[in-house]
């Protein structure tokens, strides 16, 4: 067996309408099947979806199952993504080079409205 890639990540959310327009206007994923019933949304990211998954938040825990998800921004320019998070009131870490799947490359981190952590990175 040899895995080639991920096909989603579900991150779950308290309220579905505002984690929408957060992954979609700011940080532009496409919106791509709502699934109301279920209270989830599919958004693209590439290949990939991250899925928004509403309900009661999680409990505090030291002990998360997560720590952050990491999305690749196309042409990402450390300080173009910098000025665009804080125009939409994000708060942001300190940018750093890090390593990942695609080597090594300039990131930020962030958390997204119900506090998961999230790294953007080019």
């Amino acid at each position: 067996m040899e895995i080639s890639g991920i096909d989603h990540v579900v991150v779950k959310v308290t309220d579905l309408e505002r984690s929408i327009r957060f992954y979609c206007e700011i940080l532009g994923c496409m919106l791509e099947w709502r699934r109301d019933e279920i209270s989830l949304a599919h958004l693209r990211v590439g290949q990939s979806f991250v899925d928004l998954l509403a309900g009661p938040p999680l409990p505090e825990s030291p002990a998360r199952n997560m720590d952050h998800l990491c999305l690749t921004v196309k042409d990402f320019d450390v300080d173009t993504v910098r000025a665009h998070l804080l125009a939409h009131d994000v708060e942001i870490g300190s940018a750093a080079e890090r390593f990942g799947a695609s080597g090594w490359g300039q990131s930020l981190y962030l958390v997204d409205p119900d506090g998961n952590g999230l790294e953007l990175r080019g």
